[in-house]
């Protein structure tokens, strides 16, 4: 909620009552809210890193867009810092929500992709491409291990395609095309615009970071997506995920009172931190 707003009249009138009632946000509340958490109200004098925690994550499909992003959400972004932050990885670029890329800081990362990590899977491992190179999932999940060791240092994609290949085969290029997307993997900056050129370089992700189960990693991908754009819907959330609604609703009923639920306009369920 935005600061200042308060409660409805009616939410008041309820608590002199002794009730709890449902607080409810209107659709000017609603767009405001969104967009105070967005940084888009007005640019913030915040480090790359503090203005990338609160928006969650930034589309990185081409490279240029989380700069672009930042520069509308930052005053006096300058290109170079968000340069060095994925250089030194505090910033990372990965195949996550909605099956494509996006920065987002470093310290997410391992939760979010494992929260995304079966939706990834099926993306590839079940697509008629995929099934049809003669290749099995059991094929994919065996090649992964060899990948993380030889890309404990950047590679090109030429060197991986050259690298990996069916266990005993020849290399298959069907079976990079699943591992880019699923495997614990980052976009390694090469130089030229935007620090990524046009030959992509992948380097594994820190194995080094706990991760809690999936279920708690789901939950905090939840928090976190709530975080920078509630209060929102069951559906506001999976279309942003990916993540099935029914897993969603479970990891909102298991977070407790770290979740409310709010009611927005025309009475539709929202949810907020």
């Amino acid at each position: 909620m935005t600061a200042g707003a308060g409660p409805p009249a009616h939410a008041t009138q309820a608590r002199a009552a002794g009730q709890n009632p449902r607080m409810a946000v209107t659709a000017r509340q609603l767009n405001r809210s969104t967009l105070a958490r967005q940084l888009l109200l007005e640019r913030a004098p915040l480090t790359v890193v503090d203005a990338l925690r609160p928006v969650v994550a930034l589309q990185a499909q081409e490279a240029a867009s989380p700069y672009l992003a930042l520069w509308n959400r930052v005053a006096g972004f300058d290109p170079a810092e968000l340069d060095r932050a994925f250089a030194d990885r505090t910033v990372v670029k990965a195949s996550l929500m909605r099956i494509t890329l996006h920065a987002v800081v470093a310290d997410d990362y391992p939760l979010f992709h494992q929260a995304m990590v079966s939706t990834l899977r099926a993306a590839r491992l079940d697509d008629r491409r995929f099934t049809g190179s003669g290749l099995s999932t059991a094929d994919a999940d065996a090649l992964v291990p060899d990948l993380l060791e030889f890309t404990a240092e950047p590679r090109s994609k030429a060197e991986i395609l050259a690298r990996v290949g069916a266990p005993h085969g020849e290399p298959n290029p069907w079976a990079w095309w699943a591992l880019r997307t699923f495997a614990p993997l980052h976009h390694a900056p090469t130089g030229g615009p935007w620090t990524f050129g046009l030959r992509p370089s992948f380097v594994a992700a820190d194995a080094r970071r706990q991760v809690p189960s999936p279920d708690a990693s789901v939950r905090h991908l939840v928090r976190r997506y709530l975080d920078g754009f509630g209060p929102a819907s069951i559906r506001d959330i999976a279309q942003f995920t990916l993540i099935r609604v029914g897993v969603i609703r479970q990891a909102i009923a298991d977070s407790g009172d770290d979740i409310v639920a709010v009611e927005g306009p025309a009475g539709s369920e929202l949810f907020d931190v």
